[in-house]
């Protein structure tokens, strides 16, 4: 296979950030996917998002499993760590590396294939335990490497390419990461970047688990009528429920919490979200009333975007763990192994 590589030389005048990188530094390989594909819509949200929260690259790892929505991890921060996994393996590897070295961020990138079907058990324990990392789902409802086949999170009812109807009831990956503890839930459109940038900046400075589920339709196999996984459906049944404004943690702003105003939410990090309701009962904080919401609106058959839910006091799987503040991978042999003494007296307490 032959790949174009972008040059190398950036024009002199290109914008830079707070750490000295143009947002071409966060870019990566010239993408191989399908001419209008909304992955490569995602991707330059990635893009946009750790330019504007002055990133630097090398502090990114970005890890992922198996499909057109794995593929993209190679087509922006180049200058990253990276692991392209196997098929639904992707949060095991994440959780290894993240409990090695803390000190990086950790964007994990998916499908819908990727997560709700072979990784569906993988994905619910990395909710679960609250691993810290940004968990990017590209979902397109079919298997697009594999010739359009629906894959578990298509809806029951939708048709495919070959007018054959699903049948089968989707698997909602958004009210199950409500459901088993993520911290930080959202939902996307690849066709509206103004809404995802923040969204992918939130996940990203989020002190637990994160999750976005991103609609992302399918140019050669699900955006046609009958799909509702197509621009023109998730254009047509969008509703936002929220406007997401991005603050840096030197911009202290209070708002009331008013109806129609404008919400502060604080970060375990100390960064804020500036959450702006256009639904005056809508309570980002409430987990329940979220899941209750979401639901609502599927029974009217229109898709939920925005930041559904976000826990002000989010921890991660290092706390629940205890583990050290020094990153695993730097301890050293007399770190690791103290002596017997020290065996022996935990031995002792466990008796």
């Amino acid at each position: 296979m032959t790949y174009i590589a972008k040059p190398p030389l950036h024009h002199p005048t290109l914008e830079k950030n707070k750490v000295g990188y143009t947002r071409r530094d966060y870019e990566g390989k010239i993408s191989t996917l399908c001419a209008g594909c909304g992955h490569d819509s995602i991707s330059a949200a990635i893009i946009q998002a750790c330019w504007e929260l002055d990133i630097e690259p090398h502090r990114v790892a970005k890890l992922s499993g198996i499909g057109c929505s794995s593929k993209t991890p190679d087509y922006f921060l180049g200058a990253s760590h990276g692991f392209n996994t196997v098929h639904g393996r992707m949060p095991s590897v994440l959780t290894g590396a993240n409990l090695a070295n803390r000190d990086l961020l950790y964007l994990g990138v998916s499908g819908d294939g990727d997560s709700a079907s072979i990784g569906l058990g993988q994905f619910a324990h990395a909710m679960r335990r609250g691993v810290r990392m940004a968990y990017i789902v590209e979902n397109n409802g079919v298997y697009g490497l594999t010739k359009g086949q629906f894959s578990a999170t298509a809806d029951s009812g939708s048709k495919s390419k070959k007018g054959v109807v699903n049948s089968d009831s989707p698997v909602d990956l958004v009210g199950m990461a409500l459901q088993l503890g993520a911290t930080y839930v959202a939902r996307g459109f690849s066709g509206n970047k103004a809404q995802l940038v923040p969204l992918i900046k939130g996940a990203m400075t989020h002190g637990g688990a994160a999750f976005i589920d991103v609609i992302s339709p399918c140019v050669a196999f699900n955006n046609h009528p009958g799909s509702t996984k197509s621009y023109d459906y998730v254009r047509e049944h969008n509703e936002a429920v929220s406007r997401i404004d991005f603050i840096t943690p030197r911009e202290e702003i209070t708002a009331d919490a008013a109806p129609g105003q404008a919400v502060d939410v604080r970060q375990h990090d100390g960064t804020l979200l500036r959450l702006r309701s256009l639904h005056p009962e809508y309570d980002p904080t409430d987990r329940y009333a979220a899941m209750a919401f979401m639901q609502e609106h599927q029974a009217r058959g229109e898709v939920l975007t925005g930041l559904l839910y976000v826990d002000p006091l989010a921890t991660d799987l290092h706390t629940a763990l205890n583990t050290t503040a020094r990153p695993l991978n730097t301890l050293d042999a007399p770190e690791l192994c103290p002596g017997t003494g020290v065996l022996a007296r935990i031995n002792a307490s466990l008796r």
